[in-house]
């Protein structure tokens, strides 16, 4: 008997932590151009540019590379404090919450692995 298909549990948190991440950036687009003076070209291909690669990468993740590019975003949105201060605490806090959607989804993935081979060994833990 092989192990059922599931979600992957990391696949999910993450792209949750992108899909929210790629709205907190839209959203700091106008506040580049009113509060932080930045020209309304340069805002929104940082502001959008940054939103919309979050959003295409929450539904690329399917490979390893993809979680890399995951990484390399969240320093993207970091970097997106040069022009919005704010951003830096922002993009601290979601880079924050990639690692633990990356890190516990994993682990999650791991021991549900762990567990269906030692039910297909035969090795349930019955009382």
């Amino acid at each position: 008997m092989s192990a059922p298909q599931t979600r992957s549990p990391r696949r999910g948190m993450c792209a949750a932590v992108l899909a929210l991440e790629g709205i907190v950036v839209a959203l700091s687009t106008p506040v580049m151009i009113t509060l932080g003076g930045v020209p309304v070209g340069t805002a929104l291909a940082v502001g959008l540019g940054v939103a919309a690669a979050c959003l295409l990468l929450a539904g690329l993740l399917r490979s390893e590379a993809a979680y890399v590019a995951g990484w390399l975003l969240q320093l993207a949105a970091v970097g997106v404090g040069v022009l919005v201060p704010a951003m830096f605490f922002l993009g601290a806090i979601f880079g924050a919450l990639w690692a633990t959607a990356y890190f516990l989804g994993r682990r999650i993935e791991r021991e549900r692995a762990a567990a269906y081979a030692a039910y297909e060994a035969g090795e349930t833990t019955e009382p």
